[in-house]
């Protein structure tokens, strides 16, 4: 069974940093597509950002565009979420997941394991 496991989440103000690292266990992690969810308070899990198997391709919400990156590192089974000038509106429980597919995709029910998520609290 894959597992996810999300870190680096925090309190931050406006207009700072976070980056978030996930660590997925298996031997597939090099091979599949990787993505970054949140979920604000009162809201739905939304999109963020994804990326392909091997980092050449990345997708993200119109949202986050422009301030966030996401990366991996396969050789540490890592993907990075790297956040800059983080808003109010980036408060939610981060979480990554993984798709057994090729396409980066933006749906959540596409992907097949989620980590537990990381709480990121950016104050005004």
């Amino acid at each position: 069974q894959v597992q996810l496991v999300e870190s680096g989440g925090g309190l931050v103000q406006a207009g700072g940093s976070l980056t978030l690292s996930c660590v997925a266990s298996g031997r597939t992690f090099s091979s599949y597509p990787m993505a970054w969810f949140r979920q604000g308070p009162e809201k739905e899990r939304e999109f963020a950002a994804a990326i392909n198997w091997n980092g050449g391709s990345t997708l993200y919400a119109d949202s986050v565009k422009g301030r966030f990156t996401v990366s991996r590192d396969n050789a540490k089974n890592t993907v990075y979420l790297q956040m800059n000038n983080l808003k109010p509106e980036d408060t939610a429980v981060y979480y990554c997941a993984l798709r057994h597919g090729y396409g980066v995709l933006t749906i959540a029910r596409q992907y097949d394991y989620w980590g537990q998520g990381t709480q990121v609290t950016v104050s005004s």
